[in-house]
């Protein structure tokens, strides 16, 4: 299994600033929150430097990444 980032749906606050900083990877919804707010989803190689600059951009630390090797 591959490496997995999840945003906590109680911790995000809809700052917007993971899906600013990884547009490639993250989207807002009608309300401005992250659309994978309460969920999670798979994250191939290519994908690791934009999660990871995800989990860093957020202010609330809503958002983690489990890696698998």
């Amino acid at each position: 299994m591959g490496s997995e980032l999840f945003v906590d749906a109680a911790k995000c606050t809809g700052h917007g600033r993971c899906y600013s900083t990884s547009p490639g990877l993250l989207s807002d919804d009608e309300e401005g929150f992250v659309t994978l707010r309460g969920s999670s989803m798979a994250i191939e190689d290519e994908q690791l430097a934009d999660a990871e600059q995800a989990v860093a951009a957020c202010p609330e630390r809503a958002i983690s990444l489990t890696r698998s090797r």
